[in-house]
């Protein structure tokens, strides 16, 4: 008779892959055709690292946060993304789409001339200690 343990094995034999994280397309086109959900994500987020180093900050880390956005919603629609499923379904979409909408809102809200005001913004610098002058 075989006894039932709670702890951990010693020794991990093997992990499941996350739902959903079966190549997009067959294996008869090439690795970033079957990828494309991916390779999409990170040529959207390659063109925006592009734009920001030749000088269009706000509008290339815009591109990068939009990105991670597209990302969160190809997880959520696709039945199948390949490596862009890592955890669970819930998890990934959560987490891009926060990580995502962080970064756009402070892109919106970046000094100087924000193309967002938020007014709770204004009296920040009294609420960290530091007075204006």
């Amino acid at each position: 008779m075989t006894r039932r343990t709670r702890r951990r094995p010693a020794r991990t034999t093997g992990t499941l892959p996350p739902e959903g994280a079966g190549s997009a397309l067959d294996g008869g086109h090439p690795l970033p055709v079957r990828q494309w959900p991916i390779t999409l994500v990170l040529a959207v987020a390659a063109v925006g690292l592009a734009i920001t180093f030749a000088g269009g900050f706000k509008i290339g880390v815009l591109t990068i946060g939009s990105s991670l956005l597209l990302g969160a919603v190809l997880r959520l629609v696709l039945p199948e993304v390949g490596l862009l499923a890592v955890r669970s379904r819930f998890t990934d979409v959560s987490v891009l789409s926060v990580l995502g909408a962080v970064i756009v809102l402070l892109t919106l809200v970046a000094q100087p001339d924000p193309w967002l005001e938020l007014p709770v913004l204004d009296n920040i610098g009294n609420l960290i200690g530091r007075q204006r002058h």
